[in-house]
């Protein structure tokens, strides 16, 4: 008897998988997505711990559900790493923007003062609702009453005390009035623009991207802060989201719908709100132009174009329409002011150079010669190179603050959500058919050293300015030959001697800073109001308080500045002051 051979078993064995191998899901989030939400997490605790100290001093509740947001961002941080499917992270990308918005709203809670704009815009608004004129009217007291409202000085030597936005963001304070005196209800409008901008963006960005609408809008803290001290430029932040969002695809078809309408109206409306969004409005008209023309030809795109600008600008005359007819005048001039106004030279960009590096120039003006010429320069770049400067449309236009007179960081940083929006809505494939100007001479054979000898060239008139202003030589030279105190490093004159180098009379307006900004102008006692060409004088100055306070820190840098006007010059040297160490 044989026994029955036993079969080989051919089938594969299955090794089992040890328990702490984790199975990966087919739902689970992008580590991306993880890492963004967490970002987003982190950035609600700048600013945080600050806000916590003032509360707990004597606002408890406060206190309380700020601690209450403590707790929601370290739990937020352990399930932005441990979640495992992407509707849970969504989810918790929500309670993320839900904590940013209550921590926004308890830091408005304690801080709601208002800075020069909020206190303007609700005083401005007061004046609407008493039927008196809004334009053209100076509120000194608004300032002598908040000596912690900043002044704007201007070339002249004086302020400016008068409202110089369009009108929207009064219109929304109007109403809100009775929340209280002061600014609340400004910065109320735009504290509530800035939250109602943050959940627009978040809800209009693709799911994985939505916290970096919360991070962008509430969680770094600087754009709340700017909407607490009233910046009318939030409510015009929070309509130019929509618009940007996908717009390269405004218009598309040749038709624009109601959605296509409501950004036209959008657009329109947010130049109603400040001046900031008008930069945009050429930069964006010529985007979509270069969109629609690869798309559709020339005719439909201008069609298109024209269309979105009629749009535009109905909502915005009227918007516009009460005071164009009651004071039309004086509102012409108001809305135009922060670019006349002639205020004195300010900022991060390359004014540095005057203010803080040389001692002046006699050519302030060519600063805004050069702005005004990269503005021209960015723009033309963005019509020849649109298939590659296209999504980078909301960042040009701000670049040109940095060469202008007034170039605080401002001017950047009020726009970024739209940087972030376009980022990630309108990537460089939108873009990959639109129109792009050739003429025949950047066509040829040598066509890629045309371009950019054409880029080069566009370019030079706007760095040849700037080189021109910040060459400058300050027009006066001048020395302290005596001060005088009133105790204990307090200065209460100071006798200097002025001399004018310069081929033309000028009127001098003196101060003196310990760092960056403007003080108030100190008061002339003795000395002549203009001085004339190559002539010389000693001009007793008295500061604007009682006395001038001289600084007890070490290495504090005190700085004599001379602005004058027609033509807009700066002179300044460095100053040793009894007490100083």
């Amino acid at each position: 008897m044989h026994l029955a051979e036993t079969a080989p078993d051919t089938r594969a064995k299955t090794i089992p998988r040890p328990t702490w191998v984790a199975v990966p899901e087919a739902d689970a989030p992008a580590q991306w997505h993880r890492v963004l939400t967490l970002l987003a997490t982190v950035s609600l605790f700048i600013g945080t711990r600050a806000v916590w100290t003032q509360a707990a001093s004597h606002r408890l509740v406060v206190a309380a559900v700020i601690s209450l947001c403590y707790l929601s961002i370290l739990v937020s941080g352990v399930l932005a790493l441990t979640v495992r499917r992407t509707r849970s992270l969504a989810r918790l990308d929500l309670c993320v923007l839900v904590t940013a918005i209550t921590l926004t709203l308890c830091t408005f809670a304690l801080n709601h003062a208002g800075g020069d704009e909020g206190v303007l815009t609700a005083q401005a608004a007061r004046e609407l609702v008493a039927g008196h004129p809004v334009y053209g009217q100076p509120w000194p007291w608004l300032f002598q009453h908040n000596p912690d409202v900043a002044l704007t000085p201007t070339m002249n030597g004086g302020y400016d005390l008068t409202y110089g936005y369009p009108p929207l963001a009064l219109l929304l304070t109007a109403p809100l009035l009775w929340l209280g005196h002061g600014a609340l209800a400004a910065t109320a409008v735009t504290t509530g623009a800035l939250l109602v901008g943050a959940v627009t963006l978040w809800r209009l960005l693709p799911v994985p991207w939505r916290s970096a609408a919360t991070m962008a809008c509430l969680g770094l803290g600087f754009l709340p802060s700017y909407a607490r001290l009233g910046y009318p430029a939030i409510i015009g932040l929070a309509l130019l989201i929509p618009v940007v969002v996908h717009w390269p695809r405004i218009g598309a078809g040749g038709r624009l719908g109601w959605g296509g309408i409501a950004r036209a109206a959008c657009l329109g409306a947010a130049c109603a709100a400040q001046q900031l969004p008008w930069f945009l409005v050429p930069f964006l008209l010529a985007g979509i132009y270069a969109v629609r023309r690869g798309e559709l030809g020339g005719r439909a795109a201008a069609g298109v174009v024209l269309r979105v600008a009629g749009m535009a600008v109905t909502v915005w005359l009227l918007i516009n329409t009460y005071f164009v007819v009651s004071e039309p005048g004086a509102w012409a001039a108001g809305v135009a002011l922060p670019l006349t106004q002639d205020a004195t030279i300010h900022g991060q960009g390359l004014v540095g150079l005057a203010l803080y590096y040389t001692d002046g120039s006699d050519r302030l003006a060519w600063y805004s010669h050069a702005s005004v010429l990269l503005t021209g320069a960015l723009l033309a770049l963005l019509v020849l190179f649109v298939r590659r400067l296209g999504p980078a449309t909301t960042v040009l236009p701000w670049c040109a603050f940095f060469l202008a007179t007034r170039s605080q960081d401002g001017y950047y940083l009020l726009m970024t959500p739209l940087w972030l929006a376009a980022a990630i809505t309108t990537p460089a494939a939108s873009f990959a058919g639109a129109w792009q100007p050739r003429p025949r001479i950047l066509s040829g054979p040598r066509r890629r050293p045309a371009l950019v000898a054409a880029a080069a060239l566009l370019l030079v008139p706007a760095l040849a300015s700037a080189a021109v202003a910040a060459t400058g030589s300050p027009p006066l030279r001048m020395r302290v030959t005596g001060t005088r105190t009133a105790g204990p490093a307090a200065v209460s004159e100071l006798d200097v001697r002025v001399t004018n180098t310069d081929d033309s009379a000028l009127t001098p307006h003196f101060t003196l800073t310990t760092g960056q900004g403007m003080s108030h102008w100190w008061k002339v006692a003795r000395g002549p109001a203009t001085l004339p060409a190559h002539a010389s004088a000693v001009y007793r100055l008295r500061p604007p308080g009682t006395v001038f306070h001289v600084p007890r820190r070490p290495g504090t840098r005190i700085r004599l500045r001379v602005f004058t006007a027609s033509p807009d010059t700066l002179s300044s040297m460095d100053v040793r002051l009894p007490g100083e160490r």
